[in-house]
């Protein structure tokens, strides 16, 4: 199917290629691309998750995300382009989720991955919620200096939010206990660690 969008694509036929996907998403879920962009992230899950056993669900999800990107790809062509950034941020949060409930290593290679979403969107303020993910999604793949950007973009855009600054002590705490080679590994070496702690103790004093 995947082989068939792509050379649909390339040959420049938008029309075959949203027909695809659209006969796709009916499959897999029985709706179209249109009518997931108005359900929340939690409430797209809980449809692809209904009375599926957890690995047809991860599987699923996966390609769910994948389709959205396609769904973007088409939106984008069609010169819609702030419906294509809805469908790409949907999938980007899909597969964040997807991949904190299990090994990224194990995502398939037809996947694409979150750089490409976050390419597709850049220049876009992302979610909270979305750069929690990132940030989480970082710290598992040892990216600390990324995981460390998303936190100082939620604090950016909440900056008096107490709960965000808990959040980025735990995940320098974290950091701490790690060896010094996996810091420099993650570009984020314990000196630099030691002076962001310093300097959110400093705005935010009642933090531990």
């Amino acid at each position: 199917m995947l082989a068939r969008l792509n050379a649909f694509k390339r040959e420049g036929d938008w029309g075959r290629a949203a027909e695809a996907v659209d006969a796709e998403f009916a499959k897999l879920i029985g709706s179209d691309p249109a009518a997931l962009l108005r359900l929340s992230d939690t409430e797209l899950l809980a449809k692809v998750a209904a009375g599926e056993p957890t690995q047809v669900v991860r599987h699923k999800t996966l390609m769910m995300a994948t389709l959205l990107r396609e769904a973007g790809d088409i939106a984008l062509a069609g010169d819609r382009a702030e419906e294509g950034k809805r469908f790409y941020l949907k999938a980007l949060n899909l597969l964040l989720d997807v991949e904190a409930r299990g090994d990224v290593e194990d995502t398939p290679e037809f996947v694409p991955k979150v750089e490409v979403f976050l390419s597709a969107l850049r220049g876009d303020q992302l979610p909270v919620g979305t750069h929690a993910m990132l940030m989480q999604h970082y710290e598992r793949t040892g990216e600390f200096a990324k995981a460390e950007d998303a936190l100082f973009a939620m604090l950016d855009e909440q900056p008096g939010n107490n709960a965000i600054v808990e959040f980025g002590m735990g995940f320098y705490r974290r950091l701490l206990a790690k060896n010094d080679v996996a810091l420099v590994d993650g570009n984020l070496p314990r000196q630099e660690i030691e002076t962001a702690v310093k300097d959110l103790r400093g705005r935010f004093p009642e933090t531990r």
